[in-house]
């Protein structure tokens, strides 16, 4: 799996971590778009972050992104609001790699104060090198995705 370009975005409490991940993607020729923040010191709203990456995904600007927040559980509860949207708080690469082979995750979440820059490095490689397995996960990737619409009837 070759990925060309990813999303990134943070609030103030995961932006060092969110830098620290920008600079790795980037040296190891990965394109990035990021949408901030880019200074820990303005507080900014994680809602409003995992919204713009959702709608990167959506707008097809790419087909992965990665969210840090202070903890991650606000970034993760934001952005899997959106039902095209599989995101997964992680915290070791061996979840990162479940993350994608078993559940297709298309947004990988780190919690910013809590995540050791290495791992975090770690859980990127994995996630952007791993592939979905399918087969019997894909019929659980697709139950989650008929969700949100089955409450609808």
């Amino acid at each position: 799996m070759q990925v060309k370009n990813v999303i990134l975005a943070a609030d103030h409490a995961g932006c060092p971590l969110k830098e620290a991940i920008r600079k790795w993607l980037i040296e190891h020729g990965i394109q990035v778009h990021n949408y901030g923040t880019n200074d820990p010191n303005i507080p900014v709203d994680y809602p409003d972050k995992a919204a713009k990456l959702a709608e990167g995904i959506e707008r097809g600007e790419a087909l992965f992104g990665i969210l840090v927040c202070g903890s991650g559980i606000g970034m993760s509860i934001a952005v899997n609001r959106y039902d095209f949207i599989r995101g997964a708080l992680v915290w070791t690469p061996e979840l990162a790699t479940l993350a994608r082979q078993h559940n297709n995750a298309n947004v990988l979440i780190f919690g910013g104060r809590f995540t050791d820059e290495a791992v975090a490095i770690e859980c990127v490689k994995n996630f952007l090198t791993t592939p979905f397995e399918g087969g019997r996960h894909q019929v659980r990737v697709n139950k989650l995705e008929r969700m949100p619409h089955d409450f609808e009837k």
